[in-house]
């Protein structure tokens, strides 16, 4: 039994053992992660800070104390002193690592920053915000009638505007008179009115005409990454649009193991809540800056979210949310001030959460059904939104319903040997010759293919392989007869090619063996194989469900959405058999929809109630506990599926009858336990 000591990163999962006394950065180099370092771990750059976790992390399988590094020395305290760290924070050429330990590597400290491709989609959207500017002329103060400044603003705005019975939060009122006065009793007033019925509520107000600079921030929270996009709240234009890692990620890469963290840790709800409102402050500061604006300049936020982020922004444990009924604290759409989610925003600024449509289907799914509206398609439509937990909705004019499936991370990158999030250097798009069977690939940051004259300039360094590139790297596998329908790798001989190479007891298929150059040896193992096929047939069996309970076998078209979605060739998605047999041409991408919904609701108040009365309209399947989840889930094991046989694919895509499957089951991937021979 090896005593050394695991050391897991997030967020890129990976793990391994060292020797006690190892440092963070010494272990970060030996299992490939990305950590950044320019002074020769002398201290000096602080560009290699991390965050090590404590407590229980049942998702990774382990426990951590504060003894799991060493305490701090002389050249953290003297760094600390100079420059200062952020609070948890470690400097991983200094920390050592004693026991085991997770370790976070927060985005500036990686060297290849993580690509969030949530960027805004084209969309034309009525404006009619929930904010607005209005002048109007007070009348002088009388002696004679004792009205104050308030209630006379008050009446001005309801006989020049009809706004009625506005109010005004403190902080506005103590400044109401001398803007008054200053403006000769002409004043420009920010009213914000949300909910209709709902009392209106003067934000801010200037002397005489303004036209002070009016932003809107858009969030998609979702458990991977945070998606923001600033908005115009007069022009309705998109001015910028950032993201940021959820470092809720060190808790746990999917949602139930986040909730298993708050189960066995007293403070966990409240850690995480902390981490992730910290992230917003960052993300709202960095987005407003990169449009030349102040945070302090936004004056409204919505939030798109799934229910287990949902009551972690809130503040809200979601252990109710681990176990049936999967009761939900609020369901109900949410009206509050900004300020008690984010800072830094402006000091009366407020923030709409969407409703939630149930304890497993959250207000992300609530935002696509606003953006894509399955109720109103004439055509059987399936939206998928894909990601760590995949949102699913399938509907025409006749009825919508929902479901979420718990496809895991591996889509993200992670759970995968070669993979990580997708940053510059990460192999994204991948094809396979089906006679050489040699690959060719393109890697973000480069528009040249490995095969193309100057990729070896453009690309940079290869460093591992992102989500849309296992997707890709797998399905061509099956296209080219690497791997069989049940998701077996052929030997050197089986296949005819060399890149097959021995792993154990099963193959690996090299895609790119940089060694001589120090680079990374990146391919497909069994193992990644097997990952792909658990979250692909979590997707595919939670939208059968979808069309058992409308009693169809096909549908007529599907819609992708999510950043991550929008980057799927559907073709390789649909040789998977991620989704079920259409025409490729009717597979289209929505790009991030739940981003777009969020936009839709900052922009436009009559939407958010029309979202209200969608989510009561639609029937929520939940796959926890229909018997017949598991059925179609071992069905879509197989590529594409092992009962399905996909006419309108294998009509457009030829698929290789190949089987490897030459020593039974078990390890090589089949679907039983493989029998040991009595000696």
């Amino acid at each position: 039994m090896n005593d050394d000591p695991l050391v897991i990163f997030t967020p890129s999962g990976r793990r391994g053992r060292v020797a006690p006394g190892t440092t963070v950065l010494q272990a970060a180099r030996k299992l490939g992660v990305d950590l950044d370092s320019v002074c020769g771990g002398r201290g000096i750059c602080s560009k290699c800070q991390v965050a090590p976790a404590v407590g229980a992390f049942p998702k990774h399988g382990v426990t951590t104390g504060p003894e799991a590094l060493s305490e701090w020395n002389k050249v953290e305290a003297r760094y600390e002193e100079k420059r200062g760290l952020k609070p948890g924070r470690r400097l991983g050429c200094q920390a050592r690592i004693l026991a085991d330990a997770l370790i976070d590597v927060p985005p500036e400290s990686q060297v290849h920053k993580q690509v969030v491709r949530k960027d805004a989609a084209q969309r034309l959207i009525d404006m009619d915000p929930a904010v607005r500017l209005y002048l109007v002329e007070v009348d002088e103060a009388d002696m004679h009638e004792p009205r104050g400044d308030l209630q006379r603003l008050q009446e001005a705005l309801r006989m020049a505007w009809g706004v009625e019975n506005a109010s005004m939060p403190l902080p506005v009122l103590t400044r109401l008179q001398g803007v008054l006065r200053k403006g000769s009793g002409q004043i420009t007033c920010l009213v914000h009115q949300g909910a209709s019925g709902a009392t209106p509520s003067i934000l801010d107000i200037w002397p005489g005409y303004a036209e002070p600079r009016l932003l809107g921030l858009a969030v998609d929270l979702g458990s991977t990454t945070i998606a923001g996009h600033l908005c115009d709240l007069v022009t309705g234009e998109v001015v910028a649009s950032a993201g940021v890692m959820n470092p809720q990620i060190r808790f746990g890469e999917d949602l139930m193991s986040r909730v298993s963290y708050s189960m066995m840790n007293e403070t966990g709800a409240a850690e995480m809540t902390a981490s992730v409102r910290d992230a917003l402050e960052v993300l709202a500061a960095e987005i407003a800056g990169e449009a030349g604006a102040q945070a302090s300049e936004i004056v409204e936020t919505v939030f798109v979210c799934n229910p287990v982020m949902h009551h972690l922004l809130l503040g809200i444990d979601p252990v109710e949310l681990g176990q049936a009924p999967f009761a939900l604290a609020t369901s109900d759409a949410t009206h509050l001030p900004a300020g008690a989610l984010v800072a830094g925003l402006h000091p009366q600024a407020q923030a709409y959460i969407l409703p939630c449509i149930a304890g497993h289907v959250g207000a992300d799914a609530a935002a696509v059904a606003l953006s894509e509206e399955p109720g109103a398609q004439e055509r059987l439509t399936l939206i998928v939104d894909v990601g760590t937990n995949a949102e699913i909705l399938l509907g025409d004019t006749s009825r919508v319903l929902a479901c979420s499936s718990p496809t895991g991370p591996a889509f993200e990158g992670a759970q995968i040997s070669s993979g990580q999030r997708a940053a510059p250097g990460a192999i994204e798009r991948i094809r396979i010759d089906p006679e050489t069977k040699e690959p060719r690939f393109r890697v973000i940051g480069s528009e040249v293919w490995s095969d193309e004259p100057g990729f070896s300039e453009d690309a940079g360094a290869i460093t591992g392989i992102c989500g849309s590139g296992i997707i890709e790297a797998v399905a061509e596998m099956r296209m080219a007869g690497i791997v069989d329908s049940a998701g077996l790798i052929g030997s050197p001989e089986q296949t005819g090619t060399p890149r097959c190479v021995p792993e154990g007891r099963t193959h690996s298929y090299v895609i790119h063996d940089g060694r001589e150059n120090g680079g990374p040896l990146i391919s497909v193992t069994q193992g990644d194989i097997r990952a792909i096929q658990l979250a692909k047939s979590a997707l595919y069996a939670g939208a059968r469900l979808l069309m058992d309970e409308m009693g169809v076998d096909r549908v007529e078209r599907v819609v992708l959405a999510g950043a991550f979605g929008a980057h799927i060739s559907p073709k390789h998605a649909m040789v998977l058999g991620m989704i079920p047999d259409v025409a490729l041409n009717d597979v289209t991408s929505a790009g991030n929809a739940a981003g777009t919904g969020a936009r839709i609701a900052l922009l436009n108040k009559a939407a958010r109630r029309q979202v209200e009365a969608q989510v009561r309209q639609i029937t929520k399947v939940e796959t926890a506990i229909e018997p017949r989840f598991q059925e179609h889930f071992v069905a879509a094991n197989a590529m594409p599926h092992a009962v399905d046989p996909f006419p309108l694919l294998r009509a457009e895509v030829p698929l290789p009858d190949v089987s490897y499957n030459t020593r039974g089951s078990g390890e090589d991937g089949g679907g039983g336990r493989r029998r040991r021979r009595r000696t």
